[in-house]
């Protein structure tokens, strides 16, 4: 039996992510087979897949690297590179599916509340269209703060922060059912810093429309 599972360096695959096409071929001159091709995330971060077969397994973790392996076979499955042209014109249709890929978005915030900086207030605006013009979409808006104050406050602050956002989207008609707002405090900074340190980089949302 050949099956093909994501290893565990990888996150869950998103259409484009980690796309594995598979493609029974039954030529008559050849037993059938299954080619797995591992595709690039949009974003560019890594992924990979383990493709089994009854005599052994390989791990595709380059873009473009192709597993084949036969059903009747008792080796490991072949692994050898795909043509990137090829393998889109090929599956021109599946391209055309995929869905748009995520938008990532950062605001940042004054000191010790929930008010967002002059030019953050312009990015709202621009987020806020591109959501609008996504049918369909979702959005996931996740708070953080600096390391001012305690973890307990930095919590309550970060989530404060990400229902403001939240709302900003609810009061130019986006959906309230498709927007998720979820705080984290200190926990995950984007300047790593001492304890009660203000960092303006830090006290931000960041915004993914999906």
């Amino acid at each position: 039996m050949i099956t093909s599972s994501p290893s565990s360096m990888s996150r869950p695959f998103r259409f484009l992510g980690a796309l594995v096409l598979s493609a029974l071929l039954a030529a008559c001159v050849a037993p059938p087979a299954t080619r797995v091709v591992l595709l690039p995330q949009a974003d560019g971060r890594p992924s990979a897949v383990v493709v089994s077969a009854r005599g052994g397994s390989e791990t595709l973790d380059t873009p473009y690297q192709r597993a084949t392996a036969s059903s009747r076979a008792t080796g490991a499955p072949v692994v050898d590179r795909a043509d990137p042209a090829q393998i889109r014109a090929e599956n021109a249709l599946l391209f055309d599916l995929a869905p748009t890929p995520a938008q990532n978005y950062t605001v940042f915030f004054e000191t010790g509340g929930t008010v967002l900086t002059i030019a953050s207030i312009q990015t709202m605006t621009d987020v806020v269209a591109a959501a609008l013009a996504r049918s369909g979409g979702e959005i996931l808006v996740t708070g953080h703060t600096d390391t001012t104050g305690t973890a307990a406050q930095n919590d309550a602050l970060s989530l404060m922060r990400a229902q403001q956002v939240r709302q900003m989207f609810i009061q130019r008609s986006f959906p309230a059912t498709r927007i998720e707002a979820v705080g984290r405090g200190e926990r995950e900074l984007a300047v790593p810093t001492a304890d009660n340190v203000s960092e303006p980089r830090n006290r931000r949302v960041t915004i993914e429309v999906r």
